[in-house]
């Protein structure tokens, strides 16, 4: 029977955004998203945590060469993201209303198909310290 292993790394970013739909009045997005929705923007000090998930690989012992995955969380994510507005510098995230939802979302799609070794269990986003969204590609 096959052992799995839960390998998780961390990365942290700054980032600003703001959650308002373009076709609503401000009065009709602070209605909907509070104060998030500041014509001003407002950002967030996250915490990002990506699993992968998989056998040990018996050559070498890991499941993924955790500098590997530094580098895929760098490349795809962290460096589109820190100290960026969300809504306007983030490819990925144009068109998407950048909640914590749809940012972990988009997160787990840069992802999922750039793990060599093992597969994508899990991606946590912490926007504060009370609050965090998980998507398992379920």
């Amino acid at each position: 029977m096959a052992r799995k292993v839960y390998l998780t790394r961390r990365e942290t970013f700054a980032a600003a955004h703001r959650l308002f739909k373009p076709e609503l009045s401000d009065e009709e997005n602070f209605k909907m998203f509070g104060k998030c929705s500041n014509p001003n923007w407002h950002g967030h000090n996250y915490t990002l945590e990506v699993t992968v998930a998989g056998e040990v690989n018996p050559d070498n012992g890991f499941v993924i060469d955790i500098k590997k995955l530094k580098e895929i969380m760098h490349e795809f994510v962290i460096s589109k993201v820190d100290h960026k507005n969300l809504n306007i510098d983030t490819e990925f995230m144009k068109g998407i209303i950048p909640t914590s939802e749809n940012i972990t979302l988009a997160v787990w799609n840069q992802l999922e198909t750039k793990i060599p070794g093992g597969k994508l269990y899990s991606v946590k986003l912490y926007e504060t310290e009370n609050n965090y969204f998980e998507y398992k590609g379920e």
